[in-house]
Parts: C-alpha cells; sequence; structure tokens
C-alpha cells in the first residue's frame, strides 16, 4: 500500500489542535512508514531515531539540538522522535519540550510501546499531547469502503456489495499471512511463519525484557505460546498459573505486559455495574492472528480486530467515548462483542463459522438490551435481514459488513 489515508486522516486532525501528537502500535505496524508520510507534508523536518546510537549521543548532548534544524522556509518544521519511551527520562524531556517549543515546532513521537501508561513515574504529560494508534492493515484499510461514520451508526445494519471479490480476498490474506505489513505484502506462508517466529521472540527477548523487571524469558514465551488456544473463552489466570507453576499475580503482570507491548489486547464483559467489570475474567485476543489454528477462534479473533479498530479510531477522532466488550450471564449463554457509547450498548456482533441461523443467545441478548444485532459468517453468499418480535437482525458474511466500518 502507498498510503495509509484512515491515519493520516486523523493525524491531521489532531495536529490541527496539538503542536504534540503521539503515535503508538505494535513493533512493524508501519509507524516509521507512516512518519515517513506525514513528514513528506513539511517543508522542514527532522527525525530522531532513540534506537540509532549517532541520534541518542546527539540528543543527550544538546537535548534541545533541533533548534538547529536547516530550513527551506518559515512554515513551522515537523519533530520526530521515534522510540523516544526508551529514554529513561522521556516524559521529563518531552514536557520541557513542549513547554518551551509547542508554538514554535510540531513534535510527532512513536513507539511501539503505549506511551500513555507503560511507564510510571516522572512529570504528567497531561494535557500536552493526543495520542492516535496504527494498528497492522484492517479490512476496511485494505478495501477502501469505509462509510461516513454519522452514516454508520444511523444505519448499523447496511451492507454494501460492491468489490465482494476484493474483499474477499482482502480478507482470506489477513487470515493467512495477518495484517501486519511486511508478512502481508510479502504473501508467502514461509515467509509469514518466519517472519511470525522470530517478531514474538524479538519482542519478549528484547523490548519487554528491556524495559520492564521481568527475568523469567522462557516462561514467558511459554505464556505466550499457550495463548492461541484460549482465544474465544474468558481467560483462567488461575489455570495458566497451574500449568507454568507461577502465581496468580505474575501470569496478570504478564498478560498485562503483553497487551502494554501489543502482543495481544483483551475485552471486559459488559455490564451496567463497570467496577465490576474489571474484576472479572477478560477475553485475550492476538494481534498475529494466523497463529490460532481453531478456525472458529481464528475468525473471532479476526472480527475483534477489526471492532477493536474502529473504536480505537473513533475514539481518537473525537466521536464519542466508545468500547468494546463482550456479554455473558449467569447461565453462560454470551454473545461475541458489544459495542457501547458512553457505557450505554448499540449495537450486538456475534462470530458463527457457517452457522445463518441467529443464535439463541443473539435473540436473549438483543430482546433484553433492544439494540440491532448482527450475526458474521465466514461463509461466501448474500446476507440476510431478519425480524424478530420487531427486532432487526442482519446475518452476512464478515467481509461485507466490516469492510465499510468507519
Amino acid at each position: 500500500m502507498k498510503s495509509r489515508p484512515l491515519y493520516l486522516k486523523v493525524w491531521r486532525e489532531l495536529a490541527a489542535e496539538k503542536a504534540m501528537i503521539f503515535l503508538s502500535g505494535p513493533r512493524q505496524s508501519g509507524k516509521t512508514t507512516l512518519a515517513e508520510m506525514i513528514s513528506g507534508e513539511f517543508a522542514n523536518r527532522l527525525y530522531l531515531n532513540w534506537d540509532i546510537p549517532e541520534d541518542r549521543a546527539r540528543l543527550l548532548e544538546n537535548p534541545f539540538f533541533f533548534q538547529e534544524i536547516e530550513r527551506r522556509n518559515s512554515s513551522l518544521p515537523l519533530v520526530v522522535f521515534d522510540e523516544i519511551h526508551k529514554y529513561r527520562e522521556w516524559k521529563n524531556y518531552l514536557k520541557g519540550v513542549y513547554d518551551r517549543f509547542h508554538r514554535e515546532f510540531k513534535f510527532l513521537v512513536s513507539g511501539s510501546g503505549q506511551l500513555d501508561i507503560y511507564q510510571k513515574g516522572g512529570d504528567s504529560l497531561a494535557g500536552r499531547y493526543y495520542l492516535f494508534h496504527l494498528w497492522p492493515f484492517t479490512l476496511t484499510e485494505l478495501a477502501g469502503g469505509a462509510r461516513d461514520f454519522d452514516d454508520f451508526r444511523r444505519r448499523l445494519l447496511d451492507v454494501q456489495t460492491e468489490k465482494e471479490a476484493e474483499r474477499k480476498k482482502a480478507w482470506s490474506s489477513l487470515e493467512q499471512f495477518s495484517g501486519f505489513p511486511e508478512p502481508f505484502l510479502n504473501g508467502r506462508e514461509a515467509s509469514y511463519r518466519r517472519w511470525s517466529n522470530a517478531y514474538s521472540q524479538q519482542l519478549i527477548r528484547e523490548d519487554i525484557r528491556d524495559l520492564t523487571n521481568i527475568q523469567a524469558i522462557g516462561d514467558l514465551e511459554t505464556l505466550y505460546y499457550l495463548l492461541p488456544s484460549k482465544v474465544g473463552s474468558p481467560i483462567s489466570i488461575p489455570s495458566l498459573g497451574s500449568v507454568l507453576k507461577l502465581s496468580y499475580n505474575t501470569i496478570s503482570s504478564w498478560l498485562l505486559a503483553f497487551e502494554r507491548f501489543f502482543l495481544v489486547f483483551s475485552l471486559t464483559p459488559w455490564t451496567r455495574n463497570i467496577s465490576r467489570a474489571i474484576q472479572k475474567e477478560r477475553k485475550i485476543y492476538l494481534w498475529d492472528i494466523p497463529r490460532i489454528k481453531d478456525p472458529a477462534a481464528r475468525f473471532e479473533n479476526m472480527v475483534a480486530l477489526e471492532l477493536y479498530r474502529a473504536v480505537t479510531l473513533w475514539n481518537e477522532m473525537g466521536w464519542g467515548s466508545f468500547s468494546l466488550h463482550f456479554i455473558k450471564n449467569k447461565e453462560q449463554q454470551e454473545v461475541d462483542f458489544l459495542l457501547a457509547n458512553e457505557t450505554q450498548p448499540f449495537l450486538l456482533v456475534e462470530t458463527k463459522l457457517s452457522e445463518t441461523q441467529p443464535s439463541p443467545a443473539l435473540l436473549k441478548f438483543q430482546a433484553f438490551l433492544e439494540v440491532p444485532a448482527i450475526q458474521l459468517t465466514n461463509m461466501a453468499g448474500g446476507y440476510r435481514q431478519l425480524s424478530k418480535a420487531g427486532r432487526q437482525i442482519l446475518v452476512v458474511p464478515a467481509w461485507q459488513w466490516l469492510s465499510a466500518i468507519p
């Protein structure tokens, strides 16, 4: 892909209001490439990567070195700080940079950790930056069919039938190679496997080891290799602890490290009592989809990633306070996904590999919540719009509906 318009749009929206923008996301999701695209819009620009020793020395010797930038015209320069979160004093440093220079420069701060939460200590940067995320390729980005957000919210059950073959092919490629640009664009299974093994090892043995206090790297890798078989069900930390002979708190902290370095993401159950949801078991999903061998779990993970990308972008664009959950009752009936705004549900989404009859759980929760419902399948064919007791249900191939999500 030559550009990433979804994310360029977010950058332009946020940079119009703030001088400092944080760009976060998984390693190798294309942050450096996106930063280059953004830099191309500035006549005056400077790039610094903390991982490059010469750049690191330059900053430490002269913290405000960027003042000496060679300018082509009088427009505001852009300074890109890549992987600056690995600098022990990065928060204090950026606070000083912003406070002194936010009227004279634009700043893009990119990193492969969750820049807003993962490192404690130091002065707060609150109010000095906006944050947005770059994710691996998703169907909307590949298919180019995103609807207008307001239109999408008004007509949640609409389906776009154009370019069906193209969208189905993109969906299949995401399932085979993941959405990470390198293996996706290579399009070869052997290349994907080499990339996947190297990717997880690099993150665990280098990034997580170097930036946390975790020393048991072998056990940490084993935990990650256990997770693909846990996708699709609320994860049991005591069960994982029993297998690995580790404490509940250790497993919890390691799973949190996986989230902070974008190996996994998690969803909480929806409940009207938010504090109760925080204490309940979560569902874990992987960014590296093909690691999941069970077809139904892999399909659910693919849908989870698409919805997670959408909800994240909606929040970063300021369109609401959206969240993504699953919902489960005492009878163990469950619907895979519930989308909410300001904690209020507005859509239920269930995944079924081939079943075209709405699941009993989907019907039950729809009757309880009185919101539209969608059942996504992984089978070819057309869609069906059903009505149960006056409530609308859409049964549709995943690639038809997901490709249009803003």
